[in-house]
């Protein structure tokens, strides 16, 4: 039932955020804000968003592990090259990401394993908790992690809002994200799930590197990076009823 799980979601969240130490700030830029009690909140829904996130997008063979593999590693090599992330941030984000690699062998389409609602849950909580915890000590800043899931971000995220100004019930399962309606038309899984990692190499990742090499403009490159993906999602029927 969807009230058991956002309950155990939150409670989850909260312990995450709580073990590391429950931060009141937040980096904005080159600029430190802080927030109080509604810093610690913040960081609770954005896992929970994240953890739900992919579980939405987990929807054809192969496109969450191969999204998973590209944040984690994309994240490490930021920390390694770009960033000042301490060893044990790059060491979790490489393994998590070699983890998914190997797990993506027998998830690529036609997929014979599938990660269903426990896997891409906790891989989502996993990458948000990661991501959390990096952004606080501000060595990957925020905005780099928005560009580097940007894909799912935009695509969920428009197609979530498109199914509440209809009033639908949005923890439904449904069939109405971009990448599932360009599956249908392109009568191919891997067609789609090889565009998202090109968009994601291309892309997204040379603009996540810039959100972190210049901080103080990190907004507008998020903005830069994200709005052609947005509009993508709505050309390609993010939220479209069936």
């Amino acid at each position: 039932p969807i009230a058991i799980r956002i309950s155990v979601h939150i409670c989850a969240a909260v312990f995450a955020v709580y073990c590391l130490g429950g931060s009141s700030t937040i980096h904005v830029g080159q600029v430190v804000v802080n927030l109080g009690v509604v810093g610690s909140a913040l960081r609770v829904i954005a896992i929970i968003w994240v953890l739900n996130l992919f579980n939405f997008m987990d929807g054809i063979d192969g496109i969450a592990a191969s999204e998973a593999v590209f944040i984690l590693f994309g994240a490490a090599g930021l920390g390694l090259f770009l960033a000042q992330c301490s060893p044990t941030q790059v060491a979790l984000a490489l393994v998590a990401g070699a983890g998914c690699l190997g797990f993506l062998r027998w998830n690529w389409p036609p997929a014979a394993i599938f990660m269903g609602d426990v896997g891409s849950g906790y891989l989502g909580y996993v990458i948000a908790v990661i991501a959390v915890d990096s952004s606080q000590t501000s060595a990957i800043n925020i905005y780099a992690w928005l560009i580097l899931g940007g894909v799912f971000i935009v695509d969920a995220t428009v197609t979530l809002v498109r199914r509440l100004i209809r009033r639908e019930r949005v923890y439904q399962a449904h069939r109405t994200h971009a990448y599932q309606w360009l599956a249908r038309r392109w009568g191919s899984h891997s067609r789609v799930t090889i565009a998202v990692v090109t968009i994601d190499l291309v892309w997204l990742l040379p603009c996540a590197a810039l959100a972190v090499k210049y901080p103080g403009s990190a907004l507008w490159i998020c903005a830069f990076a994200l709005a052609p993906l947005g509009v993508c999602a709505l050309l390609n029927g993010a939220g479209r009823p069936e």
